[in-house]
């Protein structure tokens, strides 16, 4: 099958003396995003050729601590769900989303 239309996501990290991130930004085209900006990502790749994934995981240094215990557990439902449309296993999932819910009761997040 030959690729017919390429699609590209920018992350643009702005980095203070020490390297450490001060801004991050992101830009999709195709979703009419431009230079957004983000508190934190976390980017996920799967390596098929070693079996492995690789990742970066990245936060501004003005990222409070509360915002970082939301995106955390809003990430871990995203990825159970990811994982059930990639997979259709209803068990694991249905477990995935019970940590979920003890993650968010641990941190307090439900109100």
């Amino acid at each position: 099958m030959a690729v017919e239309h390429t699609s590209e996501i920018t992350l643009k990290v702005g980095l203070d003396e020490n390297r450490v991130p001060e801004e991050l930004t992101w830009s999709a085209q195709d979703g009419g995003i431009k230079e957004e900006d983000a508190k934190a990502m976390m980017l996920s790749v799967w390596d098929s050729k070693n079996q492995e994934s690789l990742k970066i995981d990245l936060w501004t240094k003005d990222m409070p601590v509360d915002e970082m215990k939301v995106f955390f557990h809003q990430t871990l439902v995203s990825m159970a769900d990811t994982f059930y449309k990639a997979t259709q296993d209803e068990k694991m999932t249905a477990t995935m989303k019970d940590f979920c819910e003890y993650f968010a009761e641990k941190l307090e997040l439900k109100k």
